[in-house]
């Protein structure tokens, strides 16, 4: 998805727009593009949730977890990339809390019908949902593209026609 769609996607958000009043500075645009490619390979985000496997699922989001504190380290602590990568960890460890620490959800997580699919599905749902948002501020605030299977992840369009 092209920059300007997912800015056109934005509404109520105090980010800075990149390129329009705010440059961000060389290092931290290199390190948003390297999150964005990072995430744009990571199927536990957009792949349909049908298709997943709760083990596979929170083998990757520790994996995801591991990168972002990676990041972290060599960011300044009082920057919004900075402020968004403590949020997607947070998704992150949520998720773990609630899918990684209980087998039954593990072994019985993708059978259709079963309550640990419900929960499974519900905290997989909730981490997509908070990546897509700090997914499409990072990209607006940096100005920069997310490949299509990424970008169904983030806000829909908002219509104020009704």
């Amino acid at each position: 998805m092209r920059f300007k769609e997912i800015i056109a996607r934005l509404t109520g958000f105090s980010s800075p727009v990149f390129g329009v009043s705010w440059n961000p500075p060389e290092p931290s645009v290199k390190t948003a593009e390297r999150i964005v490619t990072f995430l744009e390979d990571r199927r536990v985000l957009f792949v349909p949730s049908e298709m997943e496997l709760p083990d596979h699922c929170v083998r990757s989001v520790q994996e995801i977890r591991s990168y972002l504190t990676k990041e972290l380290q060599s960011l300044e602590k009082d920057t919004e990339l900075a402020d968004s990568l403590r949020a997607l960890r947070a998704a992150c460890r949520k998720f773990l809390n609630t899918v990684g620490v209980r087998p039954e959800i593990i072994d019985s997580g993708a059978a259709h019908g079963h309550w640990a699919s419900w929960v499974f599905m519900g905290a997989l749902g909730e981490l997509r949902g908070v990546f897509g948002i700090h997914i499409a501020q990072i990209a607006a605030s940096f100005g920069l593209d997310v490949e299509d299977e990424l970008a169904t992840i983030l806000p829909d369009e908002t219509n104020d026609d009704g």
